[in-house]
């Protein structure tokens, strides 16, 4: 795979880089209107998703950082964004153009003050995994095989102008009104700031490796603190294949897997109110024993009781059911608001409880299969409903605590993993018994 010698580090830089690609996108607006002449609608706006994904990718893995994070984050919903999209952009999970060795040693000494030949044994400059916010190396210590993760220059530094390019976009996107609709771009400029703060993640994973340590199937590596810092992270170099490449007919192992990842997320939300909120495959691997290997802990996300109490009771088929206390509980998450109209009450109301209804219906069973193709057929069918829904677009997007951003993401995610493995007859509250 090619390599990169430099990354646009000033907010200029990586604004033009921006703008580059939206011209690009120009030019693909104008190739689907000659193609809707000679193609069918289907096929020119197949190919117009296409070349857009190709272009805004390729933009994106020349910047890195928050702006491929985001890429990577879209690339989790499957159900609302079309193909092409989630094809191009699920290779920010741990497969885009990597350092130069010359960059990554100079990086490295920038950032530990010392080259990788004066802390390791051996230290492979080439490497191995490159994601949105770092790229991981094989080294060697005292006969110990490691992975070294190093950030990518500049990545912490752009955040802050990364979303406030982002962010007119997102608001023409999502139609978010009001003046606290700075709270959502605060809460995933504070996650994306603590997932460049090394040290910290170091913490986390020490914490969740002691907290989760005795679930079956699970395995975590081990972090050296004295040879991180906050920019660089060594761990236990971990033999095994990213779950987007496992493939396996053996139902049993699909069924071992998937309950070891669903008890993993079960436990940490329900027992620790604290969860890895980036389940993409690109943060787990299959061990040649076919157990699941937890590899990333960089965006935590804690989860305050007076989210938690209300986010679950609107789960439980009785709350679902009655009405009264159906609308109460969106209220107390902010999903309805005292400033709405009648026509948005009666919008929302309705269709937060058509999506509870679907999406809440593995938590009201004591065993479920996510190999079911029906049920996920039916979530992508709502998320194309609603994606396409003219009347959503001209309600106010402002709405919903910002802790469902992550936790919502977090549940997505999870089940999108589930539904890859073809875990069958999962035990869904197994977490307990533990």
């Amino acid at each position: 795979m090619k390599t990169i010698d430099s990354i646009p580090t000033s907010k200029i830089q990586r604004a033009s880089k921006l703008v580059t690609t939206g011209a690009k996108i120009g030019v693909n607006y104008l190739k689907y209107y000659g193609d809707k002449i000679t193609k069918t609608e289907v096929e020119a706006k197949e190919r117009l998703n296409e070349n857009n994904a190709e272009d805004i990718y390729d933009g994106l893995k020349q910047l890195k950082g928050s702006a491929l994070k985001v890429a990577q984050m879209l690339s989790m919903e499957k159900s609302i964004l079309p193909r092409a999209y989630v094809e191009k952009f699920s290779l920010s999970q741990f497969s885009v153009p990597p350092l130069s060795p010359a960059l990554v040693l100079k990086t490295f000494k920038k950032y530990f003050g010392k080259n990788p030949s004066e802390i390791y044994d051996n230290f492979d400059a080439v490497s191995v995994n490159a994601a949105s916010i770092g790229q991981v190396h094989k080294a060697e210590k005292d006969g110990k095989k490691l992975a070294v993760k190093i950030q990518y220059p500049g990545v912490a530094q752009s955040i802050s102008s990364d979303l406030s390019l982002v962010k007119p976009i997102a608001v023409k996107m999502f139609n978010i009104k009001g003046k606290d609709s700075d709270k959502y771009f605060k809460e995933v400029e504070n996650k994306l700031v603590e997932e460049t703060n090394y040290i910290l993640e170091v913490e986390q994973s020490k914490e969740i490796v002691a907290a989760c340590k005795h679930i079956p199937n699970l395995n975590f590596p081990e972090y050296y603190s004295e040879l991180s810092s906050d920019r660089i992270i060594t761990m236990d170099w971990m033999n095994g294949i990213h779950l987007s490449e496992f493939a396996t007919n053996d139902q049993e192992i699909s069924n071992k897997l998937g309950q070891a990842l669903w008890d993993f997320y079960m436990f940490q939300m329900h027992t620790l109110k604290k969860v890895h909120a980036d389940p993409h495959p690109g943060n787990f691997l299959v061990s040649p024993k076919n157990e699941l290997i937890v590899i990333d802990f960089g965006c935590m996300k804690t989860i305050p009781m007076d989210f938690y109490i209300p986010y679950f009771e609107l789960a439980k088929p009785e709350s679902i059911s009655n009405p009264a206390i159906f609308e109460q509980k969106l209220y107390e998450l902010e999903i309805l608001r005292e400033d709405d109209s009648k026509e948005e009450l009666d919008f929302f109301r309705a269709m937060f409880h058509e999506m509870l209804s679907l999406f809440t219906q593995p938590l009201h069973q004591e065993f479920f299969d996510f190999s079911d193709g029906i049920f996920f057929g039916k979530i992508a069918d709502l998320g194309s409903k609603y994606a396409k829904s003219t009347e959503l677009k001209n309600m106010n997007g402002n709405r919903g605590s910002k802790h469902f951003i992550y936790i919502n993401r977090t549940f997505f995610g999870l089940y999108n993993l589930m539904h890859d493995l073809k875990a069958k007859n999962v035990k869904i509250n197994n977490y307990n018994s533990l």
